[in-house]
Parts: structure tokens; C-alpha cells; sequence
């Protein structure tokens, strides 16, 4: 991987962290709780375990999804791309035009 691309990652990591410690904080303000600086970094702590647990199942339930539309979706461009390859006929005869005279 290039600096580059590294760098990228690590800003993107860095990103990713900051907006789920800002939910973490809007959590415990909207949770209504009156917490000391260590019942809300074990609050933010708990918050940010529980939703790697969430995206995680969510991201399960999308792969399992996904696994059962893929297979209809390839026969439905199979049978598509079918049609319009060259070299193969098309599923219906074409229209003899009127001007051949046939």
C-alpha cells in the first residue's frame, strides 16, 4: 500500500472514530442521565460495544440478503445479455421487412 493510501485509511479510521464518539456524547444526552466523568466514559464505552454488536448483525442480515438476491439477479442478465450478444440469435425470429418482397 502506498503513503498515500495509508494515509487515506488512517483518515478515514480517524473520521469514523469521530462521528461515533459525537453519537457516543449524543447518547448520554439523550439517555437523560446525570452521569459523573466515569459512570460517562463507562456509558460511551458500553454505547460503542453495543453498536459494533448492531452493525455487525446488520451487516450479517445484509450478506445473508444479498446471497439470496444474487442468484436471480445473474438470470436476469444471463438471459439479457443472451439476447443481446452477437453472433447468438434472439429468442423471437426478426420481422421480415416489407420491402424484400418475401
Amino acid at each position: 500500500m502506498t503513503p498515500e493510501q495509508r494515509n487515506l485509511m488512517r483518515q478515514r479510521e480517524n473520521m469514523r472514530r469521530q462521528t461515533i464518539t459525537r453519537e457516543a456524547d449524543a447518547a448520554v444526552r439523550d439517555s437523560g442521565l446525570q452521569l459523573n466523568p466515569q459512570e460517562r466514559a463507562r456509558f460511551e464505552s458500553r454505547y460503542i460495544q453495543e453498536r459494533r454488536k448492531v452493525e455487525q448483525s446488520l451487516r450479517q442480515q445484509i450478506k445473508t440478503e444479498r446471497q439470496k438476491e444474487i442468484p436471480a439477479l445473474i438470470q436476469q442478465l444471463r438471459k439479457e445479455f443472451q439476447i443481446d450478444e452477437p453472433g447468438k440469435s434472439p429468442v423471437t425470429k426478426p420481422a421480415v421487412s416489407p420491402k424484400s418482397g418475401k
